[in-house]
């Protein structure tokens, strides 16, 4: 063999190997950059205490990690373990395995959504409430709601707190810090609070906060949103007429809801919560209104209604009466009918 035909095949040979190589590396590239390499969508919330290691066993779980060393290679390159940052991140499909890594390394996170619904009378149970959904442990949570300093930069006190929440379902980073989270409550109350709602307010002879107060009540007194206009027009109308208001859930606030029945005994206890004792409305809200209270408040139906008990249905509703012998007549039904409920429940 000539020197110059040793030579050839020493290029090619060496030609080949880079050619290997270089389709080696493009294939890593490839696989790395443009395959996508997860088989499911999967929501991955990342902790601050988290590692890299806890990370990957959980794509691998949730996501189906189609190609793990393609996304070990990308986490080293990125140097995820030492850069990746808390969050709430989607993976699905279509995601490859660099934009994983870049996406826990720059914080590209997917929001979360944060819902206020339903019974929110307890603080602690709203601290609850927010924390199953977001990051912050529930106990920051409580402490901001009785923290007088931090509220007064709101406008509010540990007592009228139940004022600034407008329950709803609101999208948050769900990294999102105390003060975020009460930054976006601030953002939406002045939201609700409109000219068009202030207005509102004005004609019913009311404050925002005192609109907040009365919601209150109604909230605590029906859970049929039909009946919330219904009874927010008794209220005012007792309020209207220099009454007691009388209401029961202010009761219940009194003894912290604690109570399975409100007896005659528990209507003298010793509150500036009790409105069987005290005229006019209580000093704050006595749970978190919906915007459906608020809103039957400053659109209260207009009627002549001083009074209302429960059904004898025993279906969630009310009977409403102008005078107080009318009243008398529908208490009476439904204690007959809780009666003969009592007696066959007795009997079997």
């Amino acid at each position: 063999m000539t020197v110059r035909r040793k030579i050839l095949l020493a290029v090619l040979a060496v030609g080949a190997l880079l050619a290997g190589a270089a389709g080696f590396v493009l294939g890593r590239y490839y696989i790395d950059n443009k395959k996508p390499n997860f088989s499911d969508r999967y929501v991955l919330y990342v902790r601050p205490e988290m590692t890299v290691a806890q990370v990957l066993d959980s794509l691998q779980a949730g996501a189906g990690t189609i190609r793990p060393k393609s996304i070990e290679r990308t986490f080293a390159k990125m140097e995820t373990a030492e850069k990746m940052k808390p969050g709430r991140y989607v993976v699905d499909s279509t995601c490859t395995s660099i934009y994983v890594a870049r996406m826990l390394v720059f914080g590209w996170q997917t929001p979360q959504n944060m819902t206020l619904s339903g019974t929110l009378r307890k603080k602690d149970r709203i601290a609850q409430r927010i924390s199953s959904q977001m990051m912050v442990d529930s106990a920051s949570v409580a402490d901001a709601l009785n923290d007088e300093a931090f509220l007064a930069g709101y406008g509010f006190t540990p007592e009228n707190v139940f004022a600034l929440i407008i329950p709803d379902t609101y999208e948050m980073y769900w990294t999102a810090s105390v003060k975020d989270i009460f930054d976006r409550f601030k953002k939406e109350y002045d939201a609700f609070w409109t000219s068009e709602r202030k207005e509102k307010a004005k004609v019913q002879g009311l404050t925002p906060m005192q609109v907040s107060v009365m919601a209150s009540i109604v909230s605590g007194e029906t859970l049929k949103s039909f009946e919330y206009p219904i009874i927010a027009g008794v209220y005012l109308n007792r309020y209207r007429k220099g009454m007691k208001l009388q209401a029961d859930p202010t009761i219940a606030f009194c003894y912290d809801y604690t109570l399975d029945r409100i007896l005659k005994k528990h209507l003298t206890v010793d509150s500036p919560y009790n409105t069987y004792k005290h005229l006019g409305l209580p000093p704050a809200p006595i749970n978190v209104p919906s915007k459906a209270c608020l809103d039957a408040v400053l659109n209260p139906q207009k009627h002549n209604y001083i009074y209302f008990c429960a059904s004898p249905a025993f279906d969630g509703t009310h009977n409403f009466a102008v005078g107080y012998n009318e009243h008398l007549k529908n208490a009476r039904a439904f204690q007959r009918e809780l009666t003969a409920r009592r007696k066959a429940k007795a009997a079997k």
